[in-house]
């Protein structure tokens, strides 16, 4: 029966997965002999200088020692003996797991032995060694004569990299049973990785780089996957997660005199509950062919229940006939010409039927969102009113009600009642005023936030960056085809010695597809970040990143990615659980085989995958959101038909943004789709925030003229660059500079001729000087 028998997805959405999965993600599997490699560094070292003892009996003064003599390793010349050195250190923030029993145990000497190295330094130590690398010419240009990069190329960056990430996840965690010196211990990490000391860059700054000089094609052989990894987990340290941006939020509001939110959107989102997807032309066409071999009776159609979704007596029903859910623009998708309408959904098998209770369930008070109403909903609303009852409008005095009928008050008193006033619209009002009156209002005072230090530090090559995250974005997505043109990402993956066997190219082609979801999964987690942080920061902060996001066709390649079954990337296993770390380290492997490599694991999704869809169907939302310009690129794009086919997922969160998409599209898209497509229009009604005066149903929108697509992109990159230059250009020739008024230094000061005065000199001086006359007597009357 197609889609109606995937059950409900137990997925709780958060900042990232579990602390081993998320440590685990960094390795791909085919590093795993190195892992036995750091071992024998660490301990053919450490044997020799604590003799007959183990990691875990040292006390804290001896293992300080012992980090000690380590960092004295990483200054010496010689690069091979430096390497080993950094490799023992990785062992040790691999947790030690040659003197661990179990993977809790690996975990814990991975966190102690994380604060240890970073009390004595490490980290800084390491920074200057990635710098080395970075900077290394010889490496970038063997790479760029190789005809196939290997994980060899990059052995270096990898052991650095991963050091630092294994130092950023472990001290970013934090736990109930944290010692106060590790509390405190993390909040300078923070501000150390925040704000950058000495002048310098901030450290994420340096990792952006990284990826635009990787995607320049300058240094292929960077291992992107973990240069992503830890850019992500050090926004996510230094700016803060989702909930910590709530409370910030919270706290703006209070700041600026705001009322309080009217609800915790997170708290909200949690509490919802998955719809029952909308079925298909194609799985209708299947239904009613299988009803004909069984049995010539028709049944007679039936009226949908228009609130199954809160009727649990039958969670897969399937009344619908085909007039209810047919959908004409399944066959054409405009992002990759036909759509292969016969793909088959790898559905999880059916659960098992419950006898569940007769009586219904009781029904949710209200809806799960307060509605909201802007200002210009308002002053539109009274528009339409006064050109109605009056005549004439009085642009955009909202308070005059005289000669308005009664109905009309108390409309207008209903949409003042849940007016709501965002951060933004407050930092847009500034800004125009700041603009209008830059010397009265004089300089304005800007936070030092991490997210105004590292917004500073990206601008001027800023849309460098958003080009290069979407370049490998395409070129990880399931999607793509393989081109001649595109950049290769599997560096960091392919092994110097192509498999021979099946089963070694079985184990590779997984290893290959986890990379690449991981690779989707870190980019779509730090652009959602950053855009979220930037839009509290200030609005204009994000709008600048959205526009270069939008020009760099982010909006395309969102629809491209879920252009394809999604329901079994969701459900994908691109992963062999014994082989995860820390699982391999502590356990004896069992002998792999092509059965245990097809069966994968037994969960119901794959957590990081559902992640990387809501992250992106998020930052989607975020790019179209009040942008009819934008709005219209999803109607020209068809992403109505592939946005429906997302709904198959039953997950609450996931829907629920898809369905977003689809209500500010749903005017564009005619009277026939809206006809054919009730449960959907039902589903939005359900489960997305209602905006008084909104008549997204019906299509009789004020705002939706074409002709002013152009121009409002127009008037926003104004307003963008107005506030960029006006904040952070700081020209010491402005028309606002302090002026010179001493006759004598005016006189005294040297300036610089072009060459051809010289020769024109005499003339210019007959011309301008001596013909004219000079009237002394107008200087007696000048006012």
């Amino acid at each position: 029966q197609g889609s109606v028998d995937c059950p409900n997805l137990e997925f709780e959405y958060g900042d990232a997965d579990g602390h081993g999965a998320e440590l685990a993600e960094l390795y791909s599997y085919t590093e795993e002999p190195e892992l036995s490699h750091n071992r024998r560094c660490f301990e053919e070292d450490f044997h020799t200088q604590v003799p007959d003892r183990r990691w875990p009996e040292l006390d804290r003064a001896q293992q300080k020692a012992y980090v000690m003599h380590l960092l004295d390793g990483l200054e010496v010349v010689n690069r091979d003996k430096r390497l080993r050195v950094a490799r023992a250190i990785l062992y040790l923030a691999q947790g030690v797991f040659g003197d661990c029993d179990n993977e809790g145990d690996v975990l814990h000497w991975s966190r102690h032995n994380s604060f240890l190295l970073y009390q004595l330094g490490t980290f800084s130590a390491f920074l200057e060694l990635l710098n080395m690398e970075i900077e290394n010419s010889q490496a970038c240009s063997s790479a760029l004569r190789k005809p196939a990069i290997s994980l060899a190329d990059s052995t270096e960056l990898r052991v650095l990299l991963s050091v630092m990430y294994l130092m950023v996840e472990n001290i970013r965690v934090e736990q109930e049973t944290d010692p106060p010196e590790w509390k405190t211990c993390r909040e300078t990490f923070r501000m150390e990785l925040s704000f950058p000391v000495h002048t310098e860059e901030p450290f994420a700054l340096l990792l952006f780089t990284m990826v635009t000089k990787f995607c320049s094609g300058h240094a292929p052989h960077f291992p992107m996957k973990k240069v992503l990894l830890l850019l992500w987990k050090v926004l996510l340290f230094t700016l803060g997660g989702f909930e910590g941006l709530q409370a910030m939020k919270v706290r703006r509001r209070e700041e600026l005199g705001l009322p309080p939110l009217p609800e915790d959107s997170i708290q909200v989102v949690r509490g919802m509950r998955a719809a029952s997807p909308p079925t298909y032309a194609i799985e209708l066409v299947e239904q009613q062919q299988q009803q004909k071999r069984g049995h010539r009776s028709r049944r007679p159609l039936m009226k949908q229940d228009s609130l199954d979704i809160y009727n649990e007596r039958d969670p897969f029903k399937n009344d619908e006939g085909g007039v209810d859910e047919e959908d004409n623009d399944d066959v054409d998708s405009g992002i990759e010409g036909e759509l292969d309408l016969m793909e088959r959904d790898a559905m999880i098998p059916a659960m098992p039927a419950q006898c569940l209770p007769i009586e219904r369930v009781s029904f949710p008070k209200g809806l799960p969102w307060a509605p909201k109403v802007r200002q210009k909903d308002i002053e539109h609303f009274l528009e339409a009113s006064r050109n109605k009852f009056i005549g004439f409008t009085l642009g955009q005095d909202t308070e005059t009600l005289i000669g308005l009928p009664r109905p009309i008050h108390e409309s207008v008193k209903t949409l003042k009642q849940h007016k709501y006033i965002s951060i933004s619209d407050v930092q847009i009002k500034n800004e125009e005023e700041l603009e209008k009156c830059p010397m009265s209002l004089g300089e304005e005072e800007v936070q030092e936030t991490p997210c105004e230090v590292l917004y500073r530090a990206m601008l001027y090559n800023l849309p460098q960056y958003m080009i290069a995250l979407l370049k490998i974005l395409l070129a990880a997505a399931p999607t793509s085809k393989a081109k001649t043109d595109s950049i290769n990402i599997l560096a960091d993956v392919l092994p110097e010695e192509m498999p021979i066997t099946v089963l070694q190219s079985m184990k590779l082609g997984i290893d290959v597809n986890r990379h690449k979801e991981i690779i989707v999964k870190s980019i779509s987690a730090l652009l959602l970040l950053l855009l979220k942080h930037l839009k509290l920061n200030h609005i204009y902060q994000f709008e600048y990143v959205s526009q270069h996001l939008v020009f760099a066709n982010c909006i395309p390649l969102i629809l491209k990615f879920f252009n394809q079954n999604i329901m079994s990337y969701i459900t994908a296993k691109n992963s062999i659980s014994v082989l995860d770390y820390p699982h391999c380290t502590v356990c004896d492997l069992p002998e792999l085989t092509a059965e245990s490599l097809e069966a994968g694991d037994n969960n119901q999704f794959c957590w990081r995958n559902l992640f990387s869809c809501i992250n992106l169907l998020r930052i989607l939302n975020k790019l179209t959101k009040w942008k009819h310009s934008r709005t219209m690129m999803l109607v020209v794009f068809k992403s109505a038909p592939i946005l429906k086919r997302a709904l198959k997922v039953k997950q609450a969160m996931m829907q629920l943004y898809v369905l977003k998409l689809l209500k500010i599209q749903t005017k564009y898209l005619g009277r026939q789709w809206r006809k054919s497509n009730m449960k959907t229009m039902s589903a939005i009604y359900q489960k997305v925030r209602h905006r008084m005066n909104d008549d997204w149903a019906y299509g009789n929108d004020i705002d939706a003229r074409p002709w002013d697509f152009q121009a409002e992109e127009c008037t926003l990159r104004a307003n963008i660059e107005a506030f960029n230059s006006r904040r952070y250009d700081k020209p010491q020739d402005s028309e606002f500079a302090p002026v010179d008024n001493c006759l004598q230094s005016v006189l005294g000061q040297r300036l610089e001729l072009p060459e051809d005065f010289h020769y024109s000199y005499e003339l210019w001086l007959e011309r301008e000087v001596f013909s004219q006359p000079i009237r002394w007597e107008e200087l007696l009357h000048c006012q």
